[in-house]
């Protein structure tokens, strides 16, 4: 089955987000091929209108209103995106609970109607008899201040999890991605890992929970799915079997079965055969394969350099990032570029473009239509070079990107020369001078965009592929899941698969 990628909850000005719907669905359809736009729809038990809540009731009551008050608009326009084979939408909302936790809903049918209830499970009954699921996101907060709540959960309803989104990583109290929202810190209590702890059977997603209408955001969430066609119907199949992975930002290819099922499957075996097989976008780090929460198999990033070293060879497939970005432009610096190849081979190009980086609301926020319009997109390419165009802004903190780059697939040989050339300004280096290190260059003198044309990556430090077969049984229901880092930071979590003795 192939993969295709997308994001099933992201926000833009239909409700209390920002930009318009329209321009939310072109983003989308520049580097995904699935998606979802959410817009917020209630809050059952939202807290009382007292000193210090007022901007926080209103704000959601007025977002709330605005989405009653447009949702045939909204569904028309999802509905006119759909072209099967080409690009596939969801239609869908999303409900506050502080005792149940964050959901938002999602359907393949057009005439979904706007419903509120007290629970997940109450809103999904009062949907029937349409498809549709209820998917928990950033589960990690505290229980009861809109935390996971895995005693209500259902599997059920919520065949998958979101995993990861703008809000950070919810697989555990500890590790890569903690939770800085104002909505407080990651509580172990309401964690994935408590729900795989407790044996519940769902996938793995990621989506951007991004509220400036850019799904797909680079780098706040995205979803793979093994489906038979890129249609509502398969990629609808593909989530209720949850064949899904989630990822930060970067496109790895995951694949991981059990005696042949593919993740997310229950498998009746005692003797299990595993097998693994991922490709990268970057230095692999380490890829970590977990049974009942306990590391089963460790796959360090060291082991496949010594495999293959790092200078490449006369000829092979490199990947290397050209990234654009930094400065101070608060208000977006527009780029062009242009990069060719001499003596090689332009296999693919992977976009990683960002919108504004938007996560909830503040007073002085002013919704603008096209604050999302921002010129992201593939102009041209061929195997030997790729245009484009694309828009940066001024790092929000010397801790977070606002960046944008492409990872080009390269087959070639050291000597196969890289020529980049965006807003003038030109920077070139062969594959094997970049496999040696990285190459920048800035537009001005000080306080300026920049741009880098990072190490080239031989194909043998981004692949894996492992099979090995386990025999011990743990329990009646074990569980493997994988959780794979690059070197740039850039994450994958792989469904899991249950092993029923």
């Amino acid at each position: 089955m192939p993969l295709y990628w997308g994001d099933l909850h992201n926000h833009c000005g239909i409700s209390y987000g920002f930009g318009g719907l329209e321009n939310a669905l072109l983003a989308a359809k520049g580097q995904l091929d699935f998606v979802a736009i959410i817009g917020h729809a209630s809050w059952y038990d939202i807290p009382e209108r007292t000193e210090g809540l007022e901007y926080l009731v209103d704000f959601h009551k007025e977002g709330f209103a605005k989405l009653r008050g447009h949702w045939d608009q909204v569904r028309d326009t999802v509905r006119s995106f759909n072209v099967p084979g080409e690009f596939v939408t969801f239609q869908g909302y999303e409900a506050h609970s502080s005792k149940y936790g964050d959901h938002h809903f999602v359907s393949p049918d057009d005439d979904l109607p706007l419903v509120e209830g007290e629970s997940p499970a109450a809103i999904v009954a009062k949907l029937a008899p349409r498809r549709v699921i209820a998917v928990p996101h950033h589960v990690g907060y505290t229980p009861g201040y809109r935390g996971g709540n895995w005693d209500s959960f259902n599997t059920a309803i919520s065949p998958i999890v979101e995993v990861y989104s703008k809000h950070g990583s919810g697989m555990s109290d500890q590790g890569m991605y903690p939770y800085y929202h104002d909505m407080g810190p990651r509580d172990s209590r309401s964690s994935v890992s408590e729900a795989l702890r407790r044996k519940h059977r769902f996938g793995f997603v990621g989506s951007t929970d991004h509220h400036a209408g850019y799904p797909g955001s680079y780098g706040d969430g995205r979803l793979a799915v093994l489906a038979d066609a890129k249609t509502r119907e398969s990629i609808w199949e593909a989530i209720l079997a949850r064949r899904t992975y989630a990822v930060t930002g970067d496109k790895i290819q995951c694949r991981f079965t059990m005696n042949g099922q593919p993740m997310g499957s229950e498998v009746q075996a005692r003797e299990r055969h595993l097998e693994l097989d991922v490709t990268g976008c970057d230095q692999i780090d380490k890829i970590v394969v977990y049974k009942n929460l306990q590391p089963h198999k460790v796959i360090n990033g060291e082991s496949l350099l010594a495999s293959g070293g790092t200078d490449g060879a006369a000829s092979g497939i490199y990947k290397v990032r050209i990234e654009m970005g930094w400065g101070n432009s608060k208000n977006g610096f527009a780029w062009h570029g242009e990069a060719a190849l001499n003596c090689g081979k332009l296999l693919s190009v992977e976009t990683c473009f960002r919108g504004r980086s938007v996560l909830a609301p503040t007073p002085e926020m002013k919704d603008d239509p096209a604050m999302n319009e921002l010129g992201n997109k593939l102009i041209g390419q061929t195997e030997s070079g790729v245009e484009w165009s694309c828009m940066t802004f001024k790092n929000p903190t010397t801790m977070h990107s606002h960046t944008a780059a492409l990872i080009l697939e390269i087959e070639g040989g050291t000597d196969t020369e890289l020529r980049v050339q965006l807003n003038g300004t030109e920077v070139t280096a062969t594959v094997g001078e970049l496999l040696q290190g990285n190459c920048t260059k800035h537009l001005h003198p000080y306080n300026s965009e920049a741009i880098v044309l990072h190490r080239a990556i031989p194909q043998q430090a981004y692949t894996v592929k492992e099979a090995w077969t386990d025999t011990n049984v743990e329990s009646d229901c074990d569980v493997y899941h994988v959780e794979v880092k690059q070197v740039n930071g850039q994450c994958a979590w792989i469904s899991p698969i249950y092993a029923l003795a």
